[in-house]
Protein backbone atom coordinates (compact mmCIF):
# COMPACT_ATOMS: atom_id res chain seq x y z
CA UNK A 1 0.00 0.00 0.00
CA UNK A 2 1.20 3.81 -1.29
CA UNK A 3 0.47 6.63 1.39
CA UNK A 4 1.71 9.77 0.58
CA UNK A 5 3.74 11.67 3.45
CA UNK A 6 4.16 15.11 3.91
CA UNK A 7 6.76 16.33 6.68
CA UNK A 8 6.52 19.89 7.35
CA UNK A 9 9.97 21.76 8.89
CA UNK A 10 11.20 25.30 9.39
CA UNK A 11 12.50 26.20 6.50
CA UNK A 12 11.40 23.03 4.24
CA UNK A 13 8.09 21.52 3.71
CA UNK A 14 9.03 18.05 1.69
CA UNK A 15 7.10 14.77 0.36
CA UNK A 16 7.04 11.78 -1.20
CA UNK A 17 5.29 7.98 -1.80
CA UNK A 18 5.91 5.62 1.00
CA UNK A 19 5.21 1.96 0.83
CA UNK A 20 4.32 1.36 4.06
CA UNK A 21 4.90 -2.18 4.26
CA UNK A 22 8.43 -1.73 3.71
CA UNK A 23 8.99 2.04 4.65
CA UNK A 24 10.88 2.32 1.45
CA UNK A 25 9.79 5.68 -0.31
CA UNK A 26 8.54 4.81 -4.16
CA UNK A 27 9.18 8.09 -5.45
CA UNK A 28 11.76 10.86 -5.25
CA UNK A 29 11.04 13.37 -2.59
CA UNK A 30 10.06 16.72 -3.34
CA UNK A 31 10.62 19.59 -1.46
CA UNK A 32 9.45 23.34 -1.43
CA UNK A 33 10.42 26.01 0.87
CA UNK A 34 8.30 26.84 3.94
CA UNK A 35 6.73 30.17 3.65
CA UNK A 36 8.32 33.20 5.46
CA UNK A 37 4.94 33.84 6.73
CA UNK A 38 4.22 30.03 7.92
CA UNK A 39 0.33 30.88 8.72
CA UNK A 40 -1.98 27.53 8.21
CA UNK A 41 -3.56 28.99 4.80
CA UNK A 42 0.23 29.32 3.52
CA UNK A 43 1.47 26.26 4.29
CA UNK A 44 -2.13 24.19 3.44
CA UNK A 45 -1.70 25.68 -0.58
CA UNK A 46 2.27 24.04 0.02
CA UNK A 47 0.90 20.60 1.26
CA UNK A 48 -1.65 21.02 -1.93
CA UNK A 49 0.91 21.83 -3.83
CA UNK A 50 3.07 18.74 -2.77
CA UNK A 51 -0.01 16.62 -3.27
CA UNK A 52 -0.68 17.61 -6.87
CA UNK A 53 3.08 17.20 -7.61
CA UNK A 54 2.60 13.54 -7.26
CA UNK A 55 -1.05 13.69 -8.82
CA UNK A 56 -2.43 12.12 -5.82
CA UNK A 57 -5.40 10.60 -5.17
CA UNK A 58 -5.30 8.51 -2.06
CA UNK A 59 -4.69 8.74 2.13
CA UNK A 60 -2.22 11.18 2.93
CA UNK A 61 0.05 11.89 6.25
CA UNK A 62 1.14 14.75 7.27
CA UNK A 63 3.15 16.15 10.33
CA UNK A 64 3.15 19.48 12.08
CA UNK A 65 5.52 20.57 14.46
CA UNK A 66 3.13 21.26 16.83
CA UNK A 67 0.69 19.08 19.34
CA UNK A 68 -2.26 17.64 17.77
CA UNK A 69 -5.23 16.37 19.21
CA UNK A 70 -7.82 14.54 17.23
CA UNK A 71 -7.14 17.19 14.24
CA UNK A 72 -6.82 20.14 16.03
CA UNK A 73 -3.46 22.21 16.65
CA UNK A 74 -2.78 22.86 20.62
CA UNK A 75 0.52 24.17 20.71
CA UNK A 76 2.64 26.65 18.69
CA UNK A 77 6.40 27.34 20.40
CA UNK A 78 8.20 26.58 16.85
CA UNK A 79 5.19 27.81 14.49
CA UNK A 80 2.82 30.56 13.99
CA UNK A 81 0.54 31.52 16.59
CA UNK A 82 -2.33 31.53 14.38
CA UNK A 83 -2.24 27.56 14.17
CA UNK A 84 -3.66 27.47 17.70
CA UNK A 85 -7.02 25.66 17.44
CA UNK A 86 -6.87 25.34 13.83
CA UNK A 87 -8.33 21.82 12.82
CA UNK A 88 -5.50 20.86 10.29
CA UNK A 89 -7.19 17.52 9.30
CA UNK A 90 -9.92 19.55 7.53
CA UNK A 91 -7.86 22.28 6.48
CA UNK A 92 -4.93 20.14 4.59
CA UNK A 93 -8.25 17.57 3.98
CA UNK A 94 -10.03 20.41 1.88
CA UNK A 95 -6.62 21.44 0.49
CA UNK A 96 -6.39 18.51 -1.32
CA UNK A 97 -9.37 16.69 -1.78
CA UNK A 98 -8.12 13.78 0.16
CA UNK A 99 -8.24 12.04 3.87
CA UNK A 100 -5.35 13.72 5.68
CA UNK A 101 -4.19 12.42 8.97
CA UNK A 102 -1.70 14.67 11.07
CA UNK A 103 0.56 14.18 14.04
CA UNK A 104 3.29 15.84 15.77
CA UNK A 105 6.31 15.70 13.52
CA UNK A 106 8.83 13.90 16.40
CA UNK A 107 6.00 11.39 16.79
CA UNK A 108 6.21 10.68 13.03
CA UNK A 109 9.74 10.14 13.04
CA UNK A 110 9.67 8.01 16.17
CA UNK A 111 6.66 5.83 14.64
CA UNK A 112 9.60 5.23 11.64
CA UNK A 113 11.57 4.72 13.52
CA UNK A 114 10.12 1.82 15.95
CA UNK A 115 8.56 0.38 13.10
CA UNK A 116 11.53 0.59 10.65
CA UNK A 117 14.63 2.16 12.25
CA UNK A 118 16.67 2.01 14.93
CA UNK A 119 13.78 1.33 17.21
CA UNK A 120 12.44 -2.10 15.74
CA UNK A 121 11.97 -4.89 17.91
CA UNK A 122 12.77 -3.09 21.35
CA UNK A 123 10.38 -3.20 24.04
CA UNK A 124 9.70 -1.37 27.53
CA UNK A 125 9.91 2.67 27.30
CA UNK A 126 11.48 4.15 23.95
CA UNK A 127 11.62 7.60 23.85
CA UNK A 128 12.98 9.45 20.13
CA UNK A 129 14.40 12.71 20.93
CA UNK A 130 14.80 14.83 17.86
CA UNK A 131 17.27 17.62 18.42
CA UNK A 132 17.37 20.43 15.99
CA UNK A 133 16.04 23.89 16.10
CA UNK A 134 14.32 22.82 19.31
CA UNK A 135 13.71 19.64 20.77
CA UNK A 136 11.15 17.35 20.43
CA UNK A 137 9.90 13.89 21.97
CA UNK A 138 8.19 10.77 21.31
CA UNK A 139 7.59 8.23 23.61
CA UNK A 140 6.46 4.63 23.16
CA UNK A 141 5.43 1.30 25.43
CA UNK A 142 6.05 -1.77 23.68
CA UNK A 143 5.97 -0.06 20.22
CA UNK A 144 3.27 1.35 21.27
CA UNK A 145 3.15 5.28 20.71
CA UNK A 146 1.85 7.74 23.84
CA UNK A 147 1.34 11.13 21.74
CA UNK A 148 2.32 14.33 22.18
CA UNK A 149 4.57 14.10 25.05
CA UNK A 150 6.36 17.69 23.86
CA UNK A 151 9.74 16.73 26.58
CA UNK A 152 11.80 19.91 24.71
CA UNK A 153 9.60 21.81 27.35
CA UNK A 154 11.00 19.86 30.74
CA UNK A 155 12.24 23.14 32.61
CA UNK A 156 15.80 23.06 32.75
CA UNK A 157 17.72 26.36 34.19
CA UNK A 158 14.20 27.92 34.34
CA UNK A 159 13.18 27.60 31.21
CA UNK A 160 12.35 25.10 28.76
CA UNK A 161 15.09 22.17 27.86
CA UNK A 162 15.03 23.37 24.24
CA UNK A 163 16.15 26.94 24.84
CA UNK A 164 18.86 25.31 27.10
CA UNK A 165 20.38 21.75 24.77
CA UNK A 166 19.09 22.05 21.67
CA UNK A 167 21.26 22.19 18.18
CA UNK A 168 20.21 25.66 17.48
CA UNK A 169 21.39 27.18 21.07
CA UNK A 170 24.54 25.13 20.25
CA UNK A 171 25.32 27.13 16.82
CA UNK A 172 23.79 30.69 18.37
CA UNK A 173 26.37 30.33 21.39
CA UNK A 174 29.16 28.61 19.82
CA UNK A 175 29.81 26.07 21.55
CA UNK A 176 31.80 23.09 21.15
CA UNK A 177 30.75 19.31 21.02
CA UNK A 178 31.41 18.63 24.44
CA UNK A 179 30.36 21.68 26.37
CA UNK A 180 27.23 21.13 24.04
CA UNK A 181 26.94 17.84 25.60
CA UNK A 182 27.24 18.66 29.12
CA UNK A 183 24.22 20.61 28.59
CA UNK A 184 22.56 18.07 26.53
CA UNK A 185 23.56 15.08 29.44
CA UNK A 186 21.56 17.36 31.69
CA UNK A 187 18.49 16.94 29.62
CA UNK A 188 19.49 13.44 29.64
CA UNK A 189 19.24 13.25 33.20
CA UNK A 190 16.39 14.76 33.90
CA UNK A 191 14.37 12.24 31.47
CA UNK A 192 15.78 9.52 32.68
CA UNK A 193 14.78 10.72 36.31
CA UNK A 194 11.07 10.78 35.36
CA UNK A 195 10.76 7.83 33.41
CA UNK A 196 13.32 5.33 33.52
CA UNK A 197 13.41 4.53 29.81
CA UNK A 198 15.09 1.51 28.29
CA UNK A 199 16.10 2.87 25.35
CA UNK A 200 16.59 6.55 24.19
CA UNK A 201 17.02 7.09 19.98
CA UNK A 202 18.52 10.70 18.96
CA UNK A 203 16.99 11.41 15.90
CA UNK A 204 16.91 14.90 14.05
CA UNK A 205 20.24 16.84 12.44
CA UNK A 206 22.53 15.58 15.56
CA UNK A 207 22.23 11.63 14.51
CA UNK A 208 24.18 11.84 11.55
CA UNK A 209 27.03 9.44 12.11
CA UNK A 210 29.21 12.89 11.25
CA UNK A 211 28.19 14.77 14.19
CA UNK A 212 26.87 12.01 16.58
CA UNK A 213 30.83 11.24 16.57
CA UNK A 214 31.83 14.60 18.26
CA UNK A 215 29.24 14.42 21.22
CA UNK A 216 28.46 10.72 21.62
CA UNK A 217 31.71 9.73 23.89
CA UNK A 218 30.57 12.50 26.30
CA UNK A 219 27.13 11.17 27.22
CA UNK A 220 26.18 8.52 29.44
CA UNK A 221 22.96 7.00 30.55
CA UNK A 222 21.28 3.85 32.00
CA UNK A 223 19.35 3.03 28.96
CA UNK A 224 20.77 1.98 26.03
CA UNK A 225 21.59 5.36 23.65
CA UNK A 226 21.93 5.08 20.03
CA UNK A 227 21.18 7.16 16.76
CA UNK A 228 18.41 7.28 14.65
CA UNK A 229 19.04 5.81 10.86
CA UNK A 230 16.03 6.93 8.78
CA UNK A 231 17.84 10.55 8.45
CA UNK A 232 15.48 13.30 6.79
CA UNK A 233 13.43 10.48 5.47
CA UNK A 234 11.80 9.74 9.14
CA UNK A 235 9.10 12.19 9.18
CA UNK A 236 7.90 11.59 5.80
CA UNK A 237 7.68 7.49 6.30
CA UNK A 238 6.19 7.97 10.20
CA UNK A 239 3.63 10.58 8.32
CA UNK A 240 2.36 7.69 5.93
CA UNK A 241 2.62 5.10 8.01
CA UNK A 242 0.35 7.08 10.80
CA UNK A 243 -2.29 7.31 8.03
CA UNK A 244 -2.30 4.32 6.44
CA UNK A 245 -2.87 2.91 10.15
CA UNK A 246 -5.76 5.29 10.92
CA UNK A 247 -7.07 4.44 7.24
CA UNK A 248 -7.28 0.49 8.75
Amino acid sequence: MEVLGIDIGGTGIKGATVDVATGLLTNERFRLPTPKNATPEAVSAIVEEISAHFNWSGTIGCTVPARVEHGLVRTAANIHAFWIDTHVEDLFSSATGQKVTVLNDADAAGLASVTFGAGKGRDGIVFFITVGTGIGSAMFLDQKLIPNTELGHLVLHKNAAELYASDRVRKKKDLSWKKWAGRFQEYLDRLEFLFAPDTIILGGGISRPSKAEQYLPYLATNAELVTATLQNEAGIIGAALAASLEAK
